[in-house]
């Protein structure tokens, strides 16, 4: 039957190896280190590194041929195989490179645009954006409806809001959610008095997916710093939506106190302070029953021209207790009051003051885009005490793959120390832990193949991987040991014979696996996607 047949074929296979050990040891190990060009060099570097491996182990290999061409074949083999993917991407272009992200892509239908007025904008002019950019989104015909919340739910501020836009089931459009999210980043260029960011993910609870977080003493030259770095991110492919988490300069009033003045006459600092309370955050004044019968809570401050108008604010009266009593003081005597600007926010990170350039990504994989800016960082010079950390995907990354192959180094190592007991060995085993890295082959292979990044799914499934791969190892050596103990058959008959033998049940338990993988590889449904790399 078929597996008889494969069997046999597979003998010829083992032994062709078993005689040319050399040029196995060259073309697993030279396969070995290709793969690993796929991220930066795709399929074409691999092409080319492949030509070079074939070249060498043919040189090897072919029937007579004289030992000079012999070793000047195998050595412009090797050269082939080390000049040859250098020419990517400079002379030929990376075709199908393997990206790196955090989290695969996946379209849920659905996305979030993120609105933000300029810092101070009224309720009625965040909702007149809101309701243009609702609109942008409605034209599309992938859009089934849209949902506008207004209003930040920390802060209270009104310059910000979200726009949730829910799309037709996948097999109802022809766009993905990426494609149309592209869209319409390009579309809202047209919109002016406005910032809109777009997220086809909420994994990040509505913060942008890398931020580059520039740490110091002085929030004006961090404001300087961040202006710098935002317009290096904006010149990188794959960076998107970028923008400062201070949101830009809005007016405010700065009210410098004359300390001399104001202890000769016994008024403290915070006394100004709560005498300009009233005026801008407003006092409680009681409540009131409206005509329905309602109880509401009254407050009190000054109108918003009052509140801008200098001559208002230097007029607020401070109270002084004196030898003939209380009595009030105008503000503007003993402080002075001027208009200026300065950043919306203030963030603080482990007790520093932090501005944050935030982006999302599109088109490339966040690894990709994140390498491009650190690039980008080495060549500019930041402003002194000013230092640059990652956050975001970028660090989340970071610490999330250490403890992934952290846990796949402890795998090896709990499966090397069972194989020892097993075996009663300490060498043994090691000939089935050299075939694990060998799986990272047909792994770069598969995601290059089918578009996925390197991710966090894909590396719990090169865990999974691992297992299987000893499985297929522990048959093969576990037989052939049998074979040399228990049928006193040489080396290189046990080993043939152990491939042929079994050979069935290896691929009887492949072919299952594949079977059960193949819905998950596929992706299909809504979400389905995140598992997909899993499944590859």
């Amino acid at each position: 039957n078929w597996f008889n047949r494969q069997a046999n074929n597979y003998r010829g296979v083992v032994a062709w190896a078993l005689d040319h050990r050399w040029a196995m040891a060259f073309l697993t190990t030279g396969t070995f280190f290709a793969a690993f060009l796929l991220p930066g060099k795709g399929l074409t570097g691999l092409f080319l590194a492949t030509i070079g491996m074939v070249a060498l182990v043919v040189a090897m290999t072919k029937p007579g041929l004289s030992r000079p061409v012999r070793i000047g074949g195998a050595v412009a083999g090797a050269a082939l195989f080390f000049l040859l993917p250098g020419l990517v991407p400079r002379v030929i272009p990376a075709w199908r490179a393997v990206g790196v992200g955090f989290f695969p892509e996946e379209d849920r239908s659905e996305l979030t645009i993120a609105i933000e007025t300029p810092p101070g904008s009224s309720l009625e002019y965040t909702q007149l954006k809101a309701q243009e950019a609702m609109e942008l989104a409605r034209k599309h015909p992938e859009v089934d409806y849209t949902y506008t919340t207004l209003g930040a739910t920390t802060t209270g501020a009104v310059d910000e809001g979200n726009i949730f836009v829910k799309m037709h089931p996948r097999n109802e459009r022809s766009k993905s959610v990426e494609e149309v999210a592209r869209e319409l980043r390009r579309e809202a260029r047209g919109i002016s008095g406005v910032t809109l960011s777009v997220f086809t993910s909420d994994f990040g609870g509505g913060r942008k997916q890398l931020q580059l977080q520039l740490r110091g003493g002085d929030i004006n030259t961090l404001a300087q710093a961040g202006e710098i770095v935002k317009a290096e991110v904006e010149k990188i492919p794959g960076a998107v939506d970028v923008g400062l988490s201070t949101k830009g300069q809005k007016p405010e009033v700065d009210v410098e106190l004359n300390r001399g003045l104001a202890g000769a006459l016994g008024i403290s600092a915070g006394q100004v302070a709560q005498a300009m309370r009233p005026a801008f955050a407003g006092i409680d004044a009681g409540d009131w029953e409206d005509p329905t019968g309602e109880t509401r809570d009254v407050q009190v401050r000054l109108a918003p021209e009052a509140r801008r108008r200098l001559t208002d604010i230097q007029a607020l009266p401070l109270t002084i207790v004196g030898p003939a009593g209380p009595t009030t003081v105008p503000l503007g005597q003993v402080a002075t009051v001027r208009q200026s600007i300065g950043p919306a926010i203030i963030d603080h990170l482990d007790r520093e003051q932090v501005v944050n350039v935030e982006l999302n990504t599109s088109g490339r994989a966040s690894g990709n885009v994140t390498k491009s800016i650190d690039s980008a960082m080495a060549k500019i010079k930041l402003p002194a005490g000013v230092r640059l950390t990652y956050g975001g995907d970028a660090q989340a990354q970071n610490e999330v793959f250490g403890q992934i192959f952290l846990a796949l180094g402890t795998a090896v190592l709990l499966m090397y120390l069972v194989l020892v007991l097993q075996f009663g060995s300490f060498m043994d085993p090691l000939a089935i832990l050299v075939s694990l890295p060998l799986s990272m082959i047909g792994v770069m292979v598969a995601l290059s193949v089918t578009g996925n990044t390197i991710n966090l799914m894909s590396l719990i499934g090169v865990i999974l991987l691992a297992g299987i791969v000893a499985k297929n190892a522990i048959l093969l050596i576990d037989f052939a040991k049998w074979a040399r103990e228990e049928q006193g058959m040489p080396l290189r008959e046990a080993l043939i014979e152990a491939g042929a033998i079994r050979l069935r049940p290896i691929l009887m338990t492949t072919f299952a696996l594949i079977a059960g993988m193949i819905p998950v590889a596929l992706g299909r449904g809504e979400g389905a996607q995140f598992r997909a790399p899993l499944g590859v």
